[in-house]
């Protein structure tokens, strides 16, 4: 038993943590009629409907297919760590920094053993680390906090792009910069990739149907109630077993922060603090506490004592470079370097430290230029 919760402990250690923070609140705030105005019930709802969906598009196979189509057109290994990158850059952009890489690191660490490149392994993970996590900052479905502070905010989303389109697009240069001057020869590569198949075409049909009325959501188009019950419907007849998949403690974390934030809201000291900690520097704290906590917590306990979006957005977005639980969605590929190469996990974790410091140094300098 002791080992089973040792287990989960490390497994789950944000959830574990918002929950304890959640349970001393409570002791200091007691429960009342006000907890129920806490909770973001939107956000979760899009949250929940995204992962279903994406989850159903990833079993039938839709992304393996994509990055096997574009990997099916390279020719050398400058391109293919580029078109590796890039599939993490821009797909995080719709299907979330953690699914991009949950899909596409076990897929480049297959081509990369198959094309006797081991040695490049810890720099090309690392690479699509960071541009999953720089690609999903440009849309509010990118990843969790964008979507939340997007919510709650109430910018509209053509503001919301418009704000991140500059880190994007210096994000987009930086990567192949950072490419070009490891792959400086035009080395040349021969790939085969597997052939996959969506056999199910009906069910994909469906699935992309859901993922355009969560984005129509997302947009103000639909609303959330209408979204969760058309979302939940058609997925329970079509594939409940996805219903599974969903990732609920990343909810649950959410539920545990929302009373956390509610709760320290209420009490004065705390309130005080944090407001004093961010006058002025509500940027500069954002990307500070991400390296701690990660830029989820981060965002969501930050958005209680501050109304300056942009600056919580930007530096939520920013801060999710640098330590390795800056964002949580840089565990996944840690995780995948350590079960399948073990013995490359330090060389991982020096370098993309290093790496990540490099890019948090240049793009903290760049935030506060643009």
């Amino acid at each position: 038993m002791g080992k089973k919760i040792q287990k989960f402990v490390k497994r789950e250690t944000v959830l574990v943590l918002s929950f304890l923070l959640a349970v001393v609140s409570c002791f200091l705030v007691r429960p009342d009629r006000q907890y129920a105005g806490y909770i973001d019930i939107g956000t979760l709802i899009v949250l929940f409907c995204l992962m279903a969906v994406v989850a159903g598009m990833k079993e039938l196979g839709m992304f393996q297919v994509i990055g096997e189509g574009l990997l099916g057109r390279i020719q050398s290994r400058r391109g293919l760590v580029l078109v590796l990158v890039f599939l993490c850059f821009f797909s995080s952009m719709l299907i979330t920094n953690d699914v991009a890489l949950i899909t596409f690191v076990p897929l480049a660490l297959l081509i990369l053993h198959m094309t006797d490149q081991k040695s490049a392994v810890c720099f090309v993970v690392t690479l699509m680390t960071i541009g999953a996590n720089l690609g999903s900052m440009l849309t509010p479905v990118g990843n969790p906090q964008n979507l939340y502070l997007y919510s709650v905010s109430g910018m509209k989303l053509g503001a919301f792009l418009w704000l991140m389109l500059p880190y994007t697009l210096v994000s987009a240069i930086g990567l192949v910069g950072c490419v070009y001057l490891v792959y400086r020869k035009k080395e040349d590569i021969r790939y085969t990739p597997q052939k996959t198949e969506i056999t199910d075409r009906k069910r994909l049909g469906i699935y992309l149907l859901l993922f355009g009325i969560c984005l129509l959501s997302v947009a103000g188009v639909i609303s959330r109630p209408v979204l969760l019950i058309l979302n939940s419907v058609c997925i329970f007849f079509t594939d409940r077993r996805l219903l599974k998949k969903v990732d609920y403690s990343l909810l649950a974390t959410f539920v545990c922060f929302f009373i956390f934030i509610g709760n320290m809201g209420r009490f004065p000291v705390f309130c005080q603090w944090i407001k004093g900690m961010l006058q002025g520097h509500v940027r500069l704290a954002a990307v500070g506490i991400s390296q701690v906590i990660s830029n989820v917590p981060a965002a969501l306990l930050l958005s209680g004592f501050t109304e300056e979006w942009k600056e919580l957005i930007i530096g939520t977005n920013v801060g999710g470079l640098g330590t390795l639980i800056a964002s949580m969605a840089s565990l996944i590929s840690y995780k995948q370097i350590a079960v399948k190469n073990p013995e490359l996990k330090n060389r991982y974790l020096a370098l993309f430290t290093l790496l990540n410091l490099i890019f948090l140094m240049i793009f903290a300098g760049i935030s506060f230029v643009l």
